[in-house]
């Protein structure tokens, strides 16, 4: 991997991949399938950035059922056991703490840990949510609005929050990166 800054679409496969991995949580696969598509990405009106952010989603919402489960079950729990041993990725770090989830009272973090143990029991899978510009209370006030939703909706729900939490790591990457 070269020491100089180079676009995104400078870069060789295992750089190219190796920043955009953790996009979508632990699911390598989308940069991998991303890369083989690059050509495309220089069209899109809007840029690199939003043609980058766009495909990603479409290999996403291309894939089977079974693999956007697995992308869901690859998020951590908020404020949960992840957390509490310190082995979220940096990205997922840092957006549980800019929501105050790294700060939560005893009592606050046994009613997150509840929380997400019904919420996975009802839908086999960890809540999600964008929690950047959140509060601890807004977050807990998304748990208690889609707790009670069927689980198809859920499903759908959690892959948008997911494609939100994508979009916030793009544009978290380095400027040069979209040149």
């Amino acid at each position: 991997m070269s020491n100089h800054k180079q676009s995104l679409l400078e870069q060789d496969k295992d750089s190219f991949i190796n920043h955009l991995k953790d996009i979508y949580e632990h699911s390598k696969w989308v940069a991998a399938a991303l890369y083989e598509q690059r050509d495309a990405l220089k069209t899109h009106p809007e840029g690199l950035q939003c043609s980058v952010a766009q495909v990603m989603q479409d290999i996403v919402e291309q894939a089977d059922h079974s693999t956007q489960l697995a992308l869901l079950r690859a998020h951590p729990d908020l404020a949960g056991k992840a957390a509490l041993a310190g082995e979220l990725t940096d990205a997922s770090s840092n957006e549980q703490a800019g929501a105050g989830l790294d700060r939560l009272s005893p009592s606050e973090l046994e009613h997150f840990l509840s929380l997400n143990t019904g919420y996975r029991d009802k839908f086999g899978f960890p809540f999600i949510m964008a929690v950047r510009g959140a509060t601890k209370d807004q977050i807990i006030e998304g748990f208690e609005t889609r707790l009670p939703n069927a689980p198809e909706k859920e499903f759908r729900h959690a892959l948008n929050e997911v494609h939100k939490i994508a979009g916030f790591r793009l544009q978290d990457l380095p400027e040069y990166f979209w040149e």
